[in-house]
């Protein structure tokens, strides 16, 4: 019976970890022209590195909470992408996790996104990546959160 629940146990685990590693990929997937794609290849400016350390330029999409998804920008529309800064209006969909995450709700508030602090990206020194984002409510904002939120962004 032990052996039996181990054998479960660890085909479930195996699992899960399939099904976890093929899902993941299309949650950080970003839309983005052909022509910012080509430009990802070679950025010229800072990008911004995305969960799975792809560098992006102006992405239509971007994963805040890359451990759960339980945060992601949508419908970005960049108006300014510069040497120092970068802005964009959209939306955070933030997941109120009530009464657990699993079972918890999506809800859409609209943002102004700002990228600042490019520096050079550790895994690729030649390439300039924002380090910082600000992001500021317009309308309503998740319970608890100031109006404004700043975020480290990785290296």
């Amino acid at each position: 019976m032990r052996a039996h629940v181990l054998t479960t146990a660890i085909t479930l685990c195996l699992a899960a970890s399939l099904a976890a590693a093929a899902g993941a990929p299309s949650a950080a997937r970003t839309t983005s022209s052909p022509a910012a794609q080509a430009v990802q290849q070679r950025p010229r400016g800072p990008v911004i590195v995305d969960c799975f350390w792809h560098p992006h330029v102006r992405p239509a999409d971007f994963i805040l909470a890359c451990g759960d998804g339980n945060s992601r920008l949508s419908s970005l529309r960049w108006s300014h992408w510069g040497a120092h800064s970068a802005k964009a209006e959209g939306v955070n969909w933030l997941n109120d996790c009530k009464p657990y995450c699993a079972a918890g709700k999506f809800h859409s508030y609209r943002v102004v996104v700002r990228l600042d602090r490019a520096e050079p990206w550790k895994k690729r020194p030649q390439v300039q990546h924002y380090t910082r984002m600000t992001l500021t409510y317009s309308d309503g904002r998740p319970d608890d959160f100031p109006r404004t939120v700043t975020y480290p962004l990785w290296n």
